[in-house]
């Protein structure tokens, strides 16, 4: 699995960004004091007297219309409040004198008159605001040193005079480890927000993350790509019982794995491995082969640089032509028949008066081998037709002919009344017409493989010559076998060596 993918990228974000967050509240909390603070905002700043010009005439207007030198007169509201993480005490103020504790300046203004009100449920504020505590001379207001808790405020009611809103206005004064600024702007109504700016801002860069990751989740295609994949021309060759699961695997990996063409072509066990063999011959120190042989069973002895691989446990079966109604033969039944012994079907319980037809496969035949070392304990009876319906030898006991591959045997047992032929145990592989046969009652499973004792069952090797470089087609593809083959070789009845069960088995064998 390739580590660089985009959801791992964003997951590994994620987590730096989360871990970084948690190092930098810890470092702040265990570093950085928590600072007193005190702010400030004017929340209400208003004409209440005014003068406007009506043509050449000066009218006044307003509260204070009578009262020329008020005609400027403003009102201003402007709220002092603890919005630190820490309460404030009177000995946190560092203003000169006993009672001073923080300056509001209105420049340009007059202060006429000040009024003071307090937060909800802060009755003991206004303890503090005593005529000889708050000063004011001209522009500026002199506050005592009122002890506020965390979020409490009061607030000054101004009356002002000299020139019009939206004059500066700032409050100054010294707090012991903190200070005193203005704050956002707000509504009088207004609560401040449950979670500051750079919590927002890390809050909100998370949850994209987050979202972005099960984004590639949810919509990425969970089929896993080959380990390896290579490019090249690879050409499978040998068993031809395992064609069928080689032509899907080789659409499979070919799709997956840009660059890559693989050819299937099999002509049965024997002949595959002797052509491995040969061209690694023939390459010399070039190089092993860019070629895979797939063998029902060890190779001939002999072949000394050839390289097995366990692959899989491959089953086979009888198949036998419609016009016999018999589901099951005995061992030793289908060894008489087999040595001529047995020659019609009636011999058997349940049999027809048909004579046999053997159909068999040639000496390259995997499979065949398979089944006279497993099943018939000895040889076949020689050919004796060429065409598998005239005995060219009449001699001969039956009519037994030989085909090239499982994809001609079956056809031609169906084809024949009479016929008994064997094949790889694959789901819809028997055609209309014939039908499997049990051996002594025991039916050919994948899933009883190893408690039935069904004999007819060998293990698929897949050979290379020498050892292929690890970076090759020829491993990527055997690798890709292994891992990703499973499915495909269970339907075609074959049992991966790299499962619990098939590795016991083909250990064993």
């Amino acid at each position: 699995m390739e580590w660089f993918s985009p959801e791992n990228v964003v997951a590994v974000l994620t987590a730096v960004v989360g871990v970084l967050t948690s190092a930098g509240v810890l470092w702040y909390e265990r570093r950085v004091p928590r600072r007193k603070r005190i702010g400030y905002r004017v929340q209400m700043d208003t004409p209440i007297g005014s003068e406007v010009s009506q043509g050449r005439a000066n009218v006044r207007l307003g509260l204070f219309s009578e009262t020329p030198d008020m005609a400027d007169a403003t009102l201003v509201l402007l709220r002092i409040e603890n919005d630190g993480s820490q309460s404030i005490a009177d000995e946190d103020y560092t203003g000169r004198g006993d009672l001073h504790g923080l300056t509001a300046e209105f420049t340009g203004r007059t202060v006429r008159g000040i009024a003071v009100t307090h937060s909800p449920g802060a009755d003991h504020l206004m303890d503090h605001f005593t005529s000889a505590a708050v000063r004011h001379n001209g522009s500026l207001i002199q506050l005592p040193r009122v002890p506020l808790n965390r979020n409490e405020h009061f607030k000054l009611l101004v009356l002002l005079t000299g020139s019009q809103v939206g004059g500066p206005i700032k409050v100054t004064g010294g707090i012991r480890d903190g200070v005193v600024a203005p704050n956002t702007a707000a509504r009088p109504d207004e609560k401040p927000p449950m979670f500051g700016r750079a919590a927002r801002i890390i809050t909100v860069a998370l949850t994209v993350c987050v979202l972005a990751l099960a984004g590639i989740i949810v919509v990425r295609d969970d089929t896993p790509p080959p380990l390896d994949c290579a490019t090249g021309t690879l050409t499978l060759t040998g068993s031809t019982a395992f064609r069928p699961v080689l032509e899907e695997l080789e659409k499979k990996y070919e799709k997956e794995c840009e660059g890559s063409t693989i050819v299937v072509d099999t002509h049965g066990s024997n002949a595959g491995v002797r052509e491995l063999d040969a061209r690694g011959a023939k390459a010399g120190s070039s190089g092993s082969p860019s070629l895979i042989a797939l063998s029902d069973g060890p190779k001939p002895s002999g072949l000394a640089r050839l390289r097995e691989k366990p692959v899989a446990v491959s089953l086979f079966s009888l198949v036998v032509n419609d016009t016999v109604p018999v589901r099951d033969l005995s061992l030793d039944e289908i060894r008489r028949i087999y040595r001529g012994e047995i020659r019609n079907w009636n011999q058997i319980d349940g049999g027809p008066d048909l004579e046999i037809l053997l159909v068999s496969r040639d000496a390259n035949s995997g499979t065949r081998e398979v089944f006279q070392r497993r099943v018939l304990d000895g040889n076949e009876l020689a050919t004796s037709s060429r065409d598998c319906t005239t005995k060219d030898d009449p001699r001969a006991p039956v009519i037994r002919c030989e085909l090239d591959g499982t994809d001609q045997v079956l056809p031609k047992v169906a084809e024949l009344d009479g016929a008994v032929g064997y094949t790889e145990l694959r789901a819809g592989a028997v055609p209309e017409g014939a039908h499997q046969v049990t051996i002594d009652s025991i039916t050919p499973s994948v899933e009883t493989i190893d408690t039935s004792g069904y004999p007819y069952q060998e293990i698929e090797y897949a050979y290379t010559y020498g050892s292929p470089p690890a970076n090759s087609l020829v491993s990527s593809f055997l690798n890709y076998l292994d891992n990703y083959g499973e499915e495909v070789m269970r339907a075609n009845g074959h049992l991966p060596c790299a499962t619990p069960k098939g590795m016991r088995l083909c250990g064993a064998g």
